[in-house]
């Protein structure tokens, strides 16, 4: 293959995860339009967020399974009249009564388009560089926070400058939308290690086998059972897990009931807490930083991470090589540095001590996915698309239904005792009317904020002290909720200390060739 179609492909990518961050960016900016105009609580928003995560899972996972079958350009078709299809779907929101359903499939339609295209875009870019895997997926992923800081910026101007609609702003991902389409058109795709050298799909699963699948169907039970709640509450938890079990059977079938790479398996645990962490608290910063200053600043905090995460993506090989880390030594260092920085963020005051505890949280949560993936490209070639596929899937689910409503359920239940504290017959008043819960589970059953009373008391020029004290509360929920999130990474780093030990022991970390 020519370096010429190397590149064209790698930039191709590029422009098709751009496409992605640019509508997750200008997402996270109207969440607030969404809970004034339709009354949505919390823990309602982290769902429609989380369904922007959970349709990725699909895509990703259902492309990686027959990429290396029907070949890269077909997906990309796919994920065109997808990406489409979503616009259609998501502008059909227009009242309170209709607005939930037709923004969650929505964005459950344009989250399958993402997927399908880094079912792609993944093993595409491992294949193409498989002498720097990790450099090269940090370049392609480098594209996320280029396409965040590009919505940022287009939702402030249209939303908080010139105060468009919020289908109007959240129309412009349709742009680098065609643009990829265009940048992938005509181009000649290469197969997968595993595909050049004629592995079996039964092969390529052997290594996931039914552990790591066991990870991907206790998310998708979760996920199934929250659909299933429109169609029968009393029975929604037995349906989704009796869809993920149903799920885990077949394919302890189609491995031959391999019980698959304990390490493996670690990987795919470790990725559900990046997904959680990093893409569930992106989904959310802008909001929570723009209720603790101000909507623009909120913004300027937004971009101001993003466009660090930007920059330090192509500079993961130099890291690498200067601070002499492996890939596992990379991610460790990164997750201490980010459970500082959402401790430190958790106390921030001043939009100065903001730009300092975000920065350092941006610099922690840069290479954790790209990474990840790449660990998974040097470990498991023989596995092709399927286990870097796999991962991403697991990653997205998590972000969709533990971090995404995991952190509206944390606002909820952290402004709802803050409030109670200081005034119960306040806290009545305001009180929504419908619980929050995290996994479905009435044991966490708690009453968050009204949304639209919420508001009403947020843009109250003359705040009376009994909105004022609403207000206070709301971001003393805020402040507690990133403390809550900085477990996540606290955890991880202990995961990745034990892998980093793991290798040590057994000569290193080292990148695996497919005949061994």
């Amino acid at each position: 293959m020519s370096e010429n179609n190397r590149m064209r492909l790698l930039w191709a990518g590029f422009m098709a995860i751009l496409a992605a961050g640019v509508g997750f960016a200008i997402r996270g900016g109207i969440f607030d339009n969404w809970g004034k105009e339709y009354g949505f609580t919390g823990a309602q928003l982290g769902a429609i967020g989380g369904a922007g995560f959970s349709g990725f899972c699909f895509g990703i996972i259902f492309g990686g399974l027959i990429v290396d079958k029907i070949g890269y350009g077909k997906l990309v078709a796919l994920a065109v009249i997808c990406h489409i299809l979503s616009a259609f779907v998501t502008f059909g929101a227009s009242t309170p009564d209709n607005a939930y359903n037709f923004l969650f499939w929505g964005m459950f339609i344009f989250a399958y388009a993402n997927g399908t295209l880094e079912a792609v875009a993944n093993p595409l870019v491992a294949t193409l560089f498989p002498e720097n895997r990790t450099h090269y997926l940090n370049i392609l992923h480098a594209s996320w926070p280029a396409g965040m800081v590009l919505g940022s910026i287009a939702g402030w101007v249209l939303d908080d400058k010139m105060q468009l609609g919020w289908k109007i702003q959240l129309a412009l991902y349709l742009v680098p939308t065609v643009l990829y389409a265009i940048m992938f058109m005509g181009q000649k795709f290469p197969k997968s290690e595993a595909a050049e050298k004629g592995a079996s799909f039964v092969q390529m699963f052997k290594p996931v086998g039914i552990l790591g699948a066991l990870v991907a169907c206790y998310l998708l039970a979760l996920f199934f059972g929250d659909i299933a709640k429109a169609v029968s509450p009393d029975n929604a938890k037995i349906i989704g897990y009796g869809i993920g079990g149903i799920l885990l059977i077949a394919v302890g079938v189609i491995s031959k009931f391999s019980i698959g790479s304990i390490l493996l398996f670690v990987l795919f645990v470790t990725h559900a807490l990046v997904g959680a962490v990093e893409l569930g608290t992106d989904g959310w910063i802008q909001n929570i930083t723009g209720n603790l200053f101000t909507s623009e600043q909120g913004k300027y905090l937004f971009i101001w991470t993003s466009a660090i995460m930007f920059g330090l993506r192509f500079c993961a090989h130099w890291i690498e090589k200067t601070l002499k880390l492996s890939p596992i030594g990379l991610l460790l260092v990164c997750s201490i540095i980010a459970c500082v920085g959402l401790n430190l963020a958790s106390g921030m005051q001043t939009f100065g001590t903001a730009l300092v505890a975000l920065g350092i949280y941006a610099v922690g949560k840069t290479f954790f996915w790209p990474t990840m993936l790449a660990v998974v490209g040097d470990r498991y070639p023989q596995t092709g698309a399927v286990a870097m596929s796999i991962m991403g899937g697991i990653g997205m689910l998590s972000a969709g239904l533990i971090g995404g409503p995991g952190l509206g359920y944390c606002k909820d239940r952290f402004a709802g005792e803050e409030l109670n504290k200081a005034d119960a017959a306040l806290y009545a008043e305001y009180k929504a009317e419908k619980p929050s819960a995290f996994l479905n589970l009435s044991a966490t059953e708690a009453f968050g904020l009204d949304g639209t009373k919420l508001a009403a008391a947020k843009e109250a020029k003359e705040k009376t002290p009994q909105q004022l004290a609403v207000v206070t509360a709301d971001q003393k929920g805020d402040r507690a909720t990133l403390k809550a999130d900085s477990f996540i990474p606290m955890t991880m780093a202990a995961i990745y200390l034990l892998l980093f030990l793991y290798f040590k022991s057994i000569g290193g970390y080292k990148t695996v060739k497919i005949d061994e």
